[in-house]
């Protein structure tokens, strides 16, 4: 659906969008998904994303949750004030995020997150090097690659339905291993068209109520 007006306040209050980012409202999508959490339980979450590739970001949730692939958390990062290393700290699964200057980022025009094109997954399980402290982030708990509860591997199931999908893992120089995007500089998938009202399977009885940012 399209991003409803007081999540997009809090997206523009938070600096999660300012002026100067390469999408606009009107190009970005709130997707509302389905996922299994650490217990089991059915939950529903959200992912802010780019229109064009709203269509890939379901069918690779709609495969996530038939196979019960573990997901922490899943808010867009306005819960977190707009703060990436809160976001990643709190192990929350996230797409769109037009960081800010004082943020770990690529150059803005050209970044996936900042044009929605990327998904962070299970941070805490699949972290990412930082060079600037030369440290994992947001933990080094699970820096070694061997299969797990919300583990993400090459080869596996999970890094295989973003593959089929047309992404890339981990687009980056160092270790990423929470991150996917469509390309980068930021492109939409091939053959991708845009859905008005993504949604990824509506539960037949409402799941208990998760911390939301709208």
């Amino acid at each position: 659906m399209e991003i409803p007006a007081k999540q997009w306040q809090r997206m523009v209050e938070t600096g999660v969008w300012r002026k100067g980012c390469p999408a606009t409202r009107e190009q970005l999508r709130r997707v509302e998904i389905n996922y299994v959490n650490f217990e089991g339980e059915v939950q529903r979450g959200v992912l802010v994303v780019n229109a064009d590739i709203t269509e890939s970001v379901s069918r690779i949730f709609t495969r996530l949750f038939d196979e019960k692939f573990p997901i922490y958390r899943m808010q867009s990062v306005e819960a977190y004030e707009g703060d990436t290393k809160a976001s990643l700290s709190d192990n929350n699964t996230a797409g769109y995020n037009c960081r800010r200057l004082n943020q770990i980022n690529a150059p803005v025009k050209e970044s996936p997150h900042a044009n929605g094109r990327a998904i962070d997954i299970n941070p805490l399980q699949n972290p990412w090097m930082d060079l600037r402290c030369k440290c994992w982030s947001p933990s080094g708990q699970y820096a070694e690659r061997k299969p797990g509860k919300g583990v993400i591997i090459e080869g596996g199931h999970v890094w295989q339905t973003f593959i089929d999908e047309g992404w890339v893992w981990q687009d980056i120089k160092v270790p990423d291993y929470m991150h996917f995007d469509t390309g980068y500089p930021s492109v939409p998938v091939t053959g991708n068209r845009p859905s008005p009202t993504a949604s990824v399977a509506p539960p037949s009885t409402p799941p208990p109520p998760t911390p939301s940012a709208s």
